[in-house]
Formats: C-alpha cells, structure tokens, sequence
C-alpha cells in the first residue's frame, strides 16, 4: 500500500461519540450530511458510543471527543470536534472527489 488516496478509494470512517450530547450528535450530523454529499457509495461509517462502550477510548486512544478516524485508505487520518466546517473535515481526512 502507497499511502496514496486515490478518487476510487473506498473510505471506512469510525466515529467517536458520547450518548446524546449536542457535540455528539451535531458531529454525527454534520459527517452524515458531508458523506452524502461527497462520498456516495464510497464509504462506510461506524458509531461508537463511549458511553456504551467507555474500553474503546483507551483501546483506541481516544483522548477527546468527538473524534473521526479515516481508517482506510491508509494512512489513519484523525479529526477532533463537532466537524462542522465541511472543508477542513475533507481536507483532514484527505477526500478526493470523484471527477
């Protein structure tokens, strides 16, 4: 594997939330609304609850959240907060778009 993000890549996205917070979910939201928009048919999105799960910040070094990781394409890309600023989110995750 390059490291090289390429238009076709696929993108598996995991997103860090705590229950019900106006964060959470507004970041929830906002990452829906940009994969909509810009990854359509290209990604696959998993939620994880801290408070359902509260191992996973420390199995997966989560120190603040809401936190994104773009799991593939490699490398790991990591975002903290509620991703509302739709460009900086698609700049910190590296999304081609499809021409």
């Amino acid at each position: 594997m390059t490291g090289h993000v390429g238009a076709g890549d696929r993108y598996l996205l995991r997103l860090y939330i705590a229950g019900s917070s106006a964060r959470s979910m507004a970041a929830l939201r906002n990452l829906r609304e940009l994969c909509e928009t810009h990854l359509v048919g290209r990604f696959e999105l998993e939620v994880v609850d801290l408070v359902d799960d509260p191992s996973a910040a420390v199995e997966h070094n989560i120190l603040a959240i809401p936190t994104l990781i773009r799991q593939l394409p490699l490398p790991v890309r990591q975002i903290i907060g509620d991703l509302s600023d739709h460009e900086r989110v698609l700049e910190g995750i590296a999304v081609i778009p499809l021409d």
